[in-house]
């Protein structure tokens, strides 16, 4: 994984949760950034924010990279570390799924 993927998956997982905030009504912290908490007691996405937001996130893979890629599979769900700790988490695992492909 290059840093320049991570830091172009972190800009479009923001992104796509600036867009939840503003369709849905989620109150989103001040700063989004890479270490930003998503989910779990730090987190600012309850459980149906988090799904809207992952199928978000997987189309704009899908329009960007032109693959069909997972990301609430068993893999993610059986992890020790979630991957939806944080913004930067995602980003690694969406990259990790990427490169699967």
């Amino acid at each position: 994984m290059t840093l320049s993927q991570k830091d172009e998956l972190v800009e479009l997982i923001v992104q796509n949760i600036e867009e939840l905030g503003d369709q849905e009504d989620v109150e989103l912290p001040e700063k989004l950034g890479a270490t930003t908490p998503m989910f779990g007691e730090a987190g600012f996405l309850d459980s149906m924010s988090l799904v809207s937001l992952v199928v978000a996130i997987e189309q704009s893979l899908e329009e960007r990279y032109g693959k069909t890629i997972s990301l609430a599979d068993e893999k993610a769900l059986s992890r020790q570390h979630s991957p939806y700790r944080t913004i930067e988490t995602l980003a690694e695992y969406a990259a990790e799924a990427l490169d699967a492909e």
